[in-house]
């Protein structure tokens, strides 16, 4: 028996350029601007005003995803968050005689 070795192992998942996180975001944004154009058509909004809301949103949100995708990154995304969450210092509300002049307590 002859068994083909996957050279996939631990690359992350792409498709049509499109990384890792990505993904999910073009996935989520086409399936929720399918849902909404189906709502409206529902409702009783024209059928050319819904494909053409339905083709303006399709396209910010490819347009949008490729452009997130070229301009941070694999994991940018997780990075940008990561920042914002970081403090930018540390406050140490002691004063410098405190610190200098540190007392050991007994033992």
């Amino acid at each position: 028996m002859k068994y083909s070795i996957n050279k996939g192992i631990g690359r992350t998942v792409e498709f049509k350029g499109l990384k890792a996180q990505y993904l999910f975001i073009f996935s989520g944004g086409l399936l929720s601007t399918l849902i909404f154009v189906m709502i409206l058509y529902m409702i009783g909004v024209s059928s050319y005003v819904c494909l053409f809301i339905g083709l303006a949103v399709i396209s910010i949100v490819v347009w949008k995803t490729f452009s997130l995708n070229a301009k941070y990154g694999e994991h940018g995304i997780m990075k940008l968050s990561c920042k914002k969450r970081h403090p930018q210092y540390i406050v140490r509300r002691k004063s410098v005689k405190s610190l200098l002049f540190h007392k050991n307590p007994k033992k």
